[in-house]
C-alpha cells in the first residue's frame, strides 16, 4: 500500500512545476536557445509582413518540445517553403551557426501562424 502511495505521489509531484511553465519563461541560456526568443523573431518577421498590408497574420507558439543549442549569430526568419510539406503556414526561424555542439551546427524552428481573426 505504501509503495502504491509513493508511486502515485511521484507521478503528480511535477504537476505544479509544469503548470507554472510557459513559453514566457523559456529564455535562452548559455547552452540553449529559448523558445521565447525564437517566437519573438517570428513575431518581428510577421510584423514586417503585416505592414505590407496584404494578408494579416498572428504568430502561434513553436512546438514546446523543441530544444536547440544557443545560436552564435543573430537569428533570421522567412516563410517556410511549401516544399517542406507542413500542414499549415509557418515562419522558419533560422540559426546559421550554433555554438559549438556535436549534434547540430545550425538549425531551424518552424513557428506556426494563422490568419488574424476579423474583430468587428
Amino acid at each position: 500500500m505504501l509503495r502504491s502511495l509513493l508511486f502515485i505521489t511521484a507521478l503528480f509531484a511535477p504537476a505544479p512545476t509544469m503548470a507554472s511553465w510557459s513559453i514566457e519563461n523559456d529564455r535562452s541560456t548559455s547552452d540553449k536557445h529559448g523558445l521565447f526568443e525564437i517566437r519573438e523573431e517570428a513575431r518581428r518577421f510577421i510584423s514586417k509582413e503585416n505592414a505590407k498590408g496584404l494578408q494579416q497574420w498572428d504568430v502561434l507558439e513553436p512546438n514546446l518540445k523543441t530544444f536547440v543549442p544557443r545560436c552564435a549569430v543573430p537569428l533570421k526568419a522567412r516563410w517556410t517553403p511549401k516544399s517542406f510539406g507542413l500542414s499549415r503556414r509557418s515562419v522558419m526561424v533560422i540559426c546559421t551557426a550554433a555554438i559549438a555542439n556535436v549534434a547540430m551546427e545550425n538549425w531551424s524552428v518552424h513557428v506556426p501562424v494563422q490568419p488574424k481573426q476579423n474583430v468587428d
